[in-house]
């Protein structure tokens, strides 16, 4: 790529997709932080130039907007004036495309890797699925290219299947999280290392590579085993007593 790349935004996002870039020999020439101590962290590592100040940012040809929802309108608006013929892209899952062009963008899009990352543990985009959205065919078409530098395979979905789709992976990664710390805390709680959970909760992942989640679907509530169900819950405070009756019940309707 001959495009000029600047990022606005230094969080877990972009540092996985800077990073992507870097790898592909295309890393971006600038990038914006609120703060000038994470633009320098990213910075330094992509070995690009920093600043907290967006009008001392380069020119260039794609702007790729990474920032917390609640301040994409803002800053998208900021953006649009500073580059107001570049490409801008926004990397969030649930925020439609259009909010780019209400911002005064002319040429914009989306490039959402649908991955969760950490910015201190940076693991590579290759190998999942990175999402694309653009406001006509030639912009598509250009931002297909700069997914296909930061992953394998690359798949076009509008603003509302995007939206479902993070509603999806709020379901499959951030809410199981949440049950693993429930686990972590029971077993805290009764003197029990939680590495002895690691490989029940690893073959529960590779089962759903080979069949659907239904079919791997085991446990009290699928044999609806209302005996040991009850005696679990006896054993719970209520604000888990209730998360566990709520997803027993949800496994049983499903499994009648």
């Amino acid at each position: 790529m001959n495009e000029k790349i600047v990022f606005v935004g230094a969080g877990n996002m972009a540092t996985a997709i800077a990073y992507a870039l870097k790898d592909s020999g295309n890393p971006p020439v600038a990038v914006w932080s609120r703060t000038l101590e994470s633009a320098a962290m990213l910075g330094g590592r992509v070995g690009c130039a920093f600043t907290d100040d967006l009008a001392s940012l380069p020119a260039a040809d794609i702007v790729i907007i990474s920032v917390a929802d609640s301040a994409l309108r803002d800053v998208a608006t900021a953006v649009a004036q500073r580059y107001p013929d570049a490409l801008l892209l926004h990397t969030a899952g649930s925020i439609p495309m259009e909010t780019l062009r209400e911002a005064g963008a002319t040429r914009y899009g989306v490039l959402y890797p649908m991955q969760t990352v950490n910015k201190n543990n940076v693991t590579s985009l290759r190998n999942i699925t990175t999402f694309i959205e653009g406001c006509d065919d030639t912009v598509t078409a250009q931002i297909e290219k700069i997914a296909l530098l930061v992953s394998e395979k690359v798949v076009y979905a509008t603003s509302e299947q995007r939206c479902s789709l993070h509603v999806a992976a709020v379901f499959a990664c951030n809410f199981p999280n949440a049950v693993y710390n429930m686990a972590y805390e029971l077993m805290q709680r009764n003197g029990l290392p939680f590495d002895a959970m690691l490989p029940l909760i690893d073959e529960a992942a590779r089962k759903v590579h080979r069949m659907t989640p239904l079919e791997a679907q085991t446990g009290p509530a699928r044999r609806a085993d209302n005996n040991v169900m009850n005696a679990h819950k006896a054993m719970l405070d209520s604000e888990l007593a209730n998360v566990y009756e709520t997803l027993s019940n949800y496994i049983m309707k499903r499994n009648r």
